[in-house]
């Protein structure tokens, strides 16, 4: 048992909480972290970087496939499903351990277990640490933020069991390569595994319960990538739901029930990932003024709870369910809790979003549906992946890029783009909508040639008549 005082401690060691208590010790404030499992969080461990791993794994497949468009040839094209798994692992492991040696040089003390808060001592507030049923530490604190994320949502019926039915976790490290598999929910998580597994030969059905495939994004981004999935050979059923599940030994079937039929078929294995549900349970909120609204914690501007001295970021603390959002908002809390100046609130509009399938999917600010539906008038440009020289070299001539600005002040107020490396360049658009940029300087930005970056250019172009490629 111990018991240390701190100006600040972060329950949570993820892309959030670990970023948090980082800035604090820079801000020259005795920050401690609590972390139950894994230091870098599901993120680092379990979700972001790991995924990509595999997906890189999946995407050379595909290209090992397609060698004779290049010039090249090979026989007896066939990949080790135990080694890709182990190298995605080992991608993860790396990171975890960069983690906790950013903690150690800023010399963070780290507690493992986990944390409930447990009162008010002297004006501190009290937090008891758990591992394995015993109490190992007593921490008081001024502040506290709570990082402690998010896990799958369980939909009835499609409870996990590690060996049909599968989380993302048991998706990363299947024993064997599925022939048929299942996935319920077309989001960015369902989509990337989607994916995945596709480029790696499984036959693949996609089940969403609203009307198209990852919903959140624009609809015409979202209808080009349904286009897209198709022609790979995916099944995607939408406006559709999952019934009458039944277990077999190595199999399940399902019926999906869409508006006008309902389709009996048997799977391999069924991935679950209909959303996530943050982790409230135990940390001692009862008695406090924090409210929890569907199983995320309520916060303010500056992340702040409403019980004083009680913070919460990230995936805790609702969507976007995003690392670098809880990243962004683990500084941006530390820095308001530490009296920086000039620490913005902060805008959800200037969050971007990312898929990793193939092709791949990134976004910021408002859809087009969404921007009407605020009252904008709108200007909005398009540009084709087929028109870019630099995509036709690659082989990667299938894609878009759509702008939207509002026609009365030429702010831009949203970036949709599908293909290939898409994920690298919506950074492009963020920097600019960051900096409240507008069509004029956007068209007087001199994009280099030849590159993928120049789509951005003539899209913008576009949005006002002038595009020269297109």
């Amino acid at each position: 048992m111990s018991e240390t005082s701190f100006d600040l401690v972060v329950v949570g060691g993820g892309p959030g909480g670990y970023v948090a208590a980082i800035r604090a010790a820079q801000l020259q404030m005795k920050v401690a972290l609590v972390e139950r499992e894994h230091l870098g969080g599901i993120c680092l461990n379990w979700g972001c970087i790991p995924t990509k791993a595999l997906l890189r794994t999946s995407e050379i497949n595909h290209l090992l496939h397609e060698l004779d468009a290049y010039g090249f040839s090979a026989d007896n094209i066939r990949f080790d499903l135990a080694k890709i798994v182990k190298r995605s692992r080992a991608v993860a492991g790396q990171l975890s351990s960069g983690v906790k040696f950013l903690l150690k040089k800023n010399k963070v003390p780290v507690f493992d277990g986990a944390a409930r808060l447990d009162g008010v001592t002297g004006g501190l507030r009290k937090l008891a640490v758990e591992k394995d049923g015993k109490q190992v530490a007593d921490l008081t604190a001024k502040n506290v933020i709570l990082a402690t994320g998010a896990r799958a949502r369980i939909v009835p019926g499609l409870e996990p069991d590690g060996k049909l039915i599968w989380t993302y976790k048991e998706a990363m490290v299947p024993p064997a390569m599925p022939k048929s598999l299942l996935v319920v929910g077309s989001g960015a998580i369902g989509i990337e595994f989607a994916s995945f597994y596709r480029n790696l030969g499984a036959e693949v059905t996609v089940v969403e319960l609203l009307d198209r495939i990852l919903p959140v994004e624009d609809a015409e981004i979202s209808a080009f990538a349904h286009k897209a999935f198709e022609k790979q050979g995916m099944k995607l059923v939408t406006g559709a739901t999952v019934k009458d599940v039944k277990r077999g030994a190595d199999s399940v079937s399902v019926t999906i029930a869409a508006k006008d039929k309902a389709e009996t078929g048997s799977f391999d294995r069924v991935i679950v990932a209909a959303g996530i549900v943050g982790n409230v349970e135990n940390l001692g909120l009862e008695g406090t003024k924090v409210k929890v609204d569907r199983t995320h914690v309520v916060i303010d501007s500056h992340c702040f709870t409403g019980e004083p001295g009680i913070y919460a970021i990230g995936d805790l603390a609702g969507p976007p369910w995003l690392a670098h959002k809880a990243s962004h908002e683990g500084v941006l809390c530390v820095e308001h809790l530490a009296g920086v100046t000039g620490v913005h609130a902060l805008d959800v509009t200037n969050i971007p979003g990312c898929t990793y399938c193939r092709p791949q999917i990134a976004s910021v600010g408002l859809t087009e549906e969404k921007a009407r539906a605020a009252g904008y008038t709108l200007k909005i440009g398009h540009f084709p992946y087929i028109g870019n020289g630099k995509a036709i070299a690659l082989g990667e001539a299938d894609g878009l890029v759509k702008t939207i600005f509002d026609a009365k002040t030429g702010a831009l107020i949203g970036a949709h783009l599908i293909g290939a490396e898409v994920t690298e360049l919506i950074q492009g658009y963020v920097i600019g909508k960051t900096l409240e940029t507008t069509e004029a300087e956007l068209m007087a930005t001199i994009f280099p040639h030849p590159t993928l970056s120049e789509m951005m250019h003539e899209s913008v172009l576009d949005a006002y008549g002038r595009a020269i490629h297109f």
